[in-house]
């Protein structure tokens, strides 16, 4: 099979493969040619002195997926004075964990979030804690804006709903990026404080506002009831109203003398 055959399917599948599984890939595949550098640097070749022919060594291929082929010669010829230079050196793509200093190839949150950590310094409770979407927006103030469209946009995983598997899908964010954005958008944690007492105040004050409406209300109808009631049997005619206090006021009936104290709303 020709190289390049080996090669058009490979290059097709690679596009659609994440970053990481790619990055992995091209480790493999560089692991593996110094390895067979370092095989062939070892093995003894003949110097040409009493040999009239060598069979040479199989051409090699390399199959785009992490691995080499040997091609056989159609044509033998003799090998004259092999010299084999050494192969070069390869650096693979370590990263370096920002908790240890120590390199690694992978781990959990570099392929989720792209955070430099490996595995073994990895705090899912506290410092590497997940958070859910609501809770980013309502506990740092953070709208959809902020976490979707201003670089960079921040990471998240998908898990299903502890509550009801038949809602949609979590967005779990990383609770460390997550207070890095909301210093961004609001610069500091004082500012944030001060925007998050603000708008509990707010919240105050509307919800003091409707319980005075609804007690005016239920006022009115209470007098309302007591009105109709009184109106039994007398008539009564009431002369002008006098003013108590704040918004209190009476009439005095000017047959029978019966005081009717009211508020006026």
């Amino acid at each position: 099979m020709d190289s390049e055959q080996v090669k058009e399917p490979h290059q097709e599948e690679e596009k659609i493969l994440p970053a990481a599984v790619r990055a992995k890939i091209e480790r493999n595949r560089q692991r593996a040619l110094m390895l067979r550098q370092a095989r062939l640097a070892c093995r003894p070749y003949p110097t040409g002195e009493g040999m009239s022919a060598v069979k040479p060594l199989p051409k090699i291929v390399d199959s785009g997926g992490g691995f080499f082929i040997e091609e056989e010669e159609t044509e033998e010829k003799p090998m004259e004075n092999v010299v084999h230079q050494p192969g070069p050196v390869l650096e693979f793509d370590y990263l370096f964990c920002e908790e240890c200093g120590k390199d690694f190839m992978d781990s959990y949150l570099s392929n989720h979030f792209d955070l430099a950590v490996c595995d073994s310094c990895r705090d899912s409770e506290e410092k590497h804690k997940l958070i859910t979407r609501t809770e980013a927006k309502k506990e740092y103030l953070l709208k959809d804006c902020d976490i979707d469209k201003r670089d960079p946009v921040l990471k998240f995983i998908l898990k299903k709903n502890p509550h009801n598997t038949h809602w949609g899908d979590m967005k779990l964010y990383l609770k460390q990026q997550i207070v890095k954005r909301s210093l961004e958008v609001w610069g500091s944690e004082e500012a944030l404080e001060e925007a998050k007492e603000t708008r509990q105040d707010s919240r105050d004050k509307m919800k003091q506002k409707k319980f005075d409406k609804k007690v005016k209300e239920l006022r009115r109808a209470v007098r309302s009831s007591l009105w109709r009631k009184d109106a039994s049997g007398h008539q009564h005619e009431y002369g002008p109203e006098e003013h108590i206090e704040e918004d209190m006021y009476k009439k005095t009936c000017i047959t029978c003398g019966h005081v009717l104290n009211y508020e006026k709303m």
